[in-house]
């Protein structure tokens, strides 16, 4: 069976290894639109349960992402000065770019095509005509689907809420939530680490707390140095790092089928999860 992947993101890279690794004999070729450096945003998290999930499937990349990522057990919850703490979670935060990369490395390793540079606009671009399987895997905004949108009939809810994703240099050692009051409203904040040295911070706030702020008018310096300057304490001396960060609003995907003739939806292309879950 030859299989056609469209997207080298987390969920496409892995899918092919499965692939890969369960029948060598099956040839997997994976369609990048993207550089292989190219990547956007900061780090990715998971349960140890899902870290466990990926151990069984493939042990060989539980233990490349064990190795690169940083670890915590405790969720921590900052409102008005208090702070409210659970433990016990284990969660584990891995660099986007890292994670990307030995996802890549080994479904090499095992045999699969991967093409960078390589953007799909139509089921007959690249050698997709050829693929007794097609995978979109490429997002939520996926062409592949729109292509299809008649079969596959996708739904998306555009969520009213601001948010921005963000890095910094603080180390937070917990899952960390703030709740930050303001004049423009509540912002909120979800903080955790990825790397020594490295967090995702990503900032939330509804539409109206977003307009007041005037950060509806500015660009992605204007975003940090209003957020570095609100977030100041929290930050504790730290810098936050941008990279390609605009304010968005997020995109709930449902589909009413998932696959149609030789074509699956996969990841955000078939649904998609906010980050506060």
């Amino acid at each position: 069976m030859k299989v056609a992947i469209v997207g080298a993101g987390p969920a496409g890279l892995y899918l092919a290894i499965l692939l890969k690794g369960n029948d060598p004999s099956h040839p997997v070729t994976v369609y990048e639109r993207n550089r292989v450096e190219d990547t956007f945003g900061f780090g990715v998290v998971f349960s140890d349960e899902t870290l466990e999930n990926v151990g069984e499937a493939d042990p060989e990349t539980n233990a490349a992402m064990a190795a690169a990522a940083a670890r915590w057990e405790d969720i921590e919850i900052h409102y008005r000065g208090t702070v409210m703490r659970s433990t016990g979670h284990r969660f584990s935060g891995v660099e986007r770019r890292t994670l990307l990369e030995l996802l890549a490395r080994r479904a090499q390793t095992l045999g699969v095509e991967v093409h960078w540079q390589r953007e799909v606009r139509d089921l007959s671009d690249c050698d997709l005509p050829a693929a007794d399987l097609i995978v979109a895997a490429d997002g939520a905004a996926s062409v592949i689907r729109h292509r299809l949108s008649e079969e596959f009939q996708p739904h998306l809810d555009w969520r009213r809420n601001r948010f921005v994703w963000l890095g910094s240099t603080r180390p937070f050692p917990a899952f960390t939530f703030y709740f930050k009051p303001s004049p423009a409203g509540l912002w909120r904040t979800h903080a955790y680490q990825y790397a020594p040295g490295r967090s995702t911070f990503i900032v939330e706030a509804r539409e109206e707390t977003w307009q007041a702020s005037g950060l509806d008018e500015n660009d992605e310096q204007a975003t940090v140095a209003y957020l570095e300057h609100l977030f100041e304490d929290e930050l504790q001396g730290h810098p936050l790092q941008a990279n390609r960060s605009i304010w968005r609003r997020f995109p709930t995907v449902r589909n009413a089928r998932w696959h149609s003739d030789k074509v699956v939806l996969l990841g955000d292309a078939a649904h998609t999860a906010h980050f506060s879950v």
